[in-house]
């Protein structure tokens, strides 16, 4: 039987507030993101209904509401991440109960938390740190569960790995940020890159023990700091194709390569074999969307994240709060994201 908390069950509580789109327009155009009023999600039998808290926006909702010639019928929501509690619960969810506190990811394939309330799976969803804010806590949970996969299922560090190199492109993102705090975590000799001396500060404090100057060429920068013979690991948090000939020359022999973001073209891969160089890519979604055996990891990470923001071995990187969470607000979110002069992360709280 569905659980419902007595608040979102009457007939008061039938639609919510939400800020989505029909066009996708650039965000200069008022209509590029407008507030709406929906009907309130059910859940089925493994999902959790969220009363959303704050959200936060990252690069992925900008590229998905940037200009391209398609209408939609119904609206669709953006937001891939926030904070709330619980106020629903399918028949068959077994790890929430009715008003915890929660942190959580998105379903790509669904509408997102842009919205009072937001239904999702309960892997997507983990306990939210008791010492993080609900404004820090939306911040979280897609950079850190990316960056965990990122490092730790797909690079493969462990502990034991203490005193090899990893150089980490644009160390001062949002998944950047917080793989500089595993890595450090881990005892690993963190390098990170950033183009402005806000993001090279922000990624000294998250962790990184050197951090070059990414507009410029890394090679030399490398070898001045005494990695003239390469790293062990390369995690890239930029576009990997201006940066290809470099990673081909950074990487030592055996070493791995973790790449995030898209390839804006080709490039030849033809080098890492001769290096005996494994090349690995990183996708939060690719569990949910193969509903592979292995997907539970994804609320996994999201629990031990908890305990770590907890105990201090992770730190929170929210930078900038807005409020309330409306279509203007929203539309300046997206705006300075495109700016791409943010340091850390952007949370929205408060409807």
């Amino acid at each position: 039987m569905t659980k419902i908390l007595p608040m979102v069950s009457g007939k008061f509580q039938q639609t919510m507030k939400a800020v989505g789109l029909y066009r996708y327009l650039p965000i200069s155009d008022e209509n590029s993101l407008i507030d709406l009023e929906l009907k309130l999600p059910k859940v089925t039998k493994t999902e959790v209904l969220v009363e959303v808290k704050a959200i936060s926006v990252n690069p992925i909702d900008t590229k998905i509401r940037a200009p391209k010639p398609y209408i939609e019928t119904y609206p669709r929501i953006l937001g891939w991440e926030g904070a709330g509690t619980v106020v629903a619960t399918g028949k068959e969810v077994n790890i929430f109960n009715l008003v915890d506190d929660v942190y959580f990811t998105g379903d790509l394939r669904k509408n997102g938390s842009n919205a009072q309330y937001v239904a999702l799976d309960q892997i997507f969803i983990g306990p939210k740190p008791k010492n993080l804010t609900f404004e820090q806590a939306a911040a979280m949970p897609f950079t850190t569960v990316a960056a965990f996969e990122a490092l730790y299922d797909r690079l493969l560090l462990t502990h034991k790995d203490k005193g090899k190199s990893l150089l980490i492109i644009n160390s001062g993102g949002g998944v950047g940020s917080i793989a500089t705090q595993l890595a450090a975590n881990l005892k690993l000799k963190v390098i990170g890159t950033a183009s402005r001396l806000e993001t090279e500060e922000f990624s000294r404090k998250n962790g990184a023990q050197i951090v070059l100057n990414h507009t410029k060429d890394l090679l030399p920068q490398l070898k001045a700091k005494g990695f003239g013979n390469g790293v062990d690991f390369i995690l890239v948090n930029n576009n990997p194709y201006p940066y290809w000939d470099v990673l081909i020359q950074a990487i030592k022999p055996k070493g791995k390569i973790c790449l995030i973001v898209d390839n804006s073209g080709l490039v030849d891969i033809k080098p890492l074999k001769d290096k005996k160089v494994a090349l690995v890519s990183e996708m939060m979604a690719t569990k949910m969307n193969y509903d592979t055996k292995d997907k539970a990891r994804h609320n996994e990470i999201l629990k031990i994240a908890s305990k770590m923001f907890d105990n201090g071995t992770l730190r929170p990187t929210v930078t900038k709060t807005l409020s309330p969470i409306n279509a203007a607000t929203l539309r300046e979110a997206h705006r300075l994201i495109e700016e791409k002069r943010l340091v850390g992360k952007l949370v929205l709280s408060g409807f």
